[in-house]
């Protein structure tokens, strides 16, 4: 997650939560997505929110290989306790991997957006659900705003940009790499221009290798700001104070382009959705601290919206 930023049917029961009040089945959509569906009991016809994980290779539970938080798994158990349905899934790049199929220089963002889209179009063909919600963190955000326009009935938007990836890779590295900034900057006027080119300074590899490019160039054509306008239907935008990844003014630019959106800023709230009552090492400490809940007051502002639609 952290790393592309700087860079940028059938059921089968798995497990049921007897004293959670919740059922949890995996899902097959298809040969690429699998994802668990988390239920509440007695509930006929509950909402259902689809949450898409963030960049990289993040799967169901909001986890990576090297980091594991239970982000996504720990907001989806919250949903269903509270009387609404909730789906997670693994991104195509896991069920790829595991059949050798994956070529990274066919990624592709419309992909994910069509994955997503695949996802809400099979829920729906279920008629067991009364709204269908989507919910995006971090790159999800802007995957889930393009997708949930004319398909879904609300939208949230979980720690995510408001500008187009590029300048957010920019600004970042001005930060921390100025002297690589005017280097970056052309290089992504060329990937705008819709054409690769040949990497010479292999200090960018984990930004601009050939492999990533076509990637990157299906990416930075969308703009969130613009995305968002086009939206017809219920918006929240959820972002926190202790986010070192996507800041506070990032949410504050989704508003002003969708004024009528509901807006809460999260005290103390990191990009994994932990609350952080001290410095950058608990911060970073808690990308990986697996039994770490997500922030109370998220929770509230996600049913609480919900219950509204």
């Amino acid at each position: 997650m952290k790393k592309l930023f700087l860079l940028f049917a059938f059921f089968s029961l798995t497990s049921y939560a007897q004293d959670k009040n919740f059922s949890l089945v995996e899902v097959k959509i298809n040969e690429l997505l699998t994802g668990n569906l988390y239920s509440p009991e007695n509930s006929k016809k509950p909402n259902l929110v689809i949450i898409i994980a963030g960049s990289g290779p993040t799967d169901r539970d909001g986890n990576q290989n090297a980091m594991k938080n239970n982000s996504l798994k720990f907001l989806a158990e919250a949903i269903a306790k509270n009387g609404n349905a909730a789906f997670s899934f693994d991104k195509r790049i896991f069920s790829q991997m595991k059949s050798g199929t994956l070529k990274e220089s066919d990624l592709s963002f419309e992909d994910l957006i069509n994955d997503t889209k695949d996802i809400i179009k099979y829920f729906k063909s279920q008629k067991k659900y009364n709204k269908i919600i989507i919910a995006g963190h971090s790159e999800g955000s802007l995957i889930g705003m393009i997708a949930a326009n004319e398909n879904a009935d609300a939208y949230i938007s979980l720690s995510g940009p408001g500008r187009s990836a590029d300048l957010i890779i920019i600004d970042q590295l001005s930060k921390q790499a100025p002297a690589l900034t005017q280097e970056v900057t052309a290089d992504f006027e060329i990937l705008k221009k819709g054409e690769t080119f040949e990497l010479k300074n292999q200090m960018l590899a984990s930004i601009f290798r050939q492999s990533i490019q076509p990637y990157i160039i299906s990416w930075i054509k969308y703009n969130p700001q613009e995305e968002i306008k086009k939206l017809k239907i219920p918006v929240l935008i959820v972002n926190g104070t202790k986010d070192l990844q996507v800041s506070v003014s990032e949410a504050e630019l989704l508003k002003k382009a969708k004024p009528e959106a509901t807006l809460k800023i999260i005290a103390n709230m990191n990009h994994v959705l932990k609350e952080i009552k001290t410095d950058d090492a608990e911060n970073m400490k808690s990308y990986n601290t697996p039994d770490l809940p997500v922030t109370n007051e998220l929770i509230t502002d996600v049913n609480d919206f919900i219950k509204k639609i």
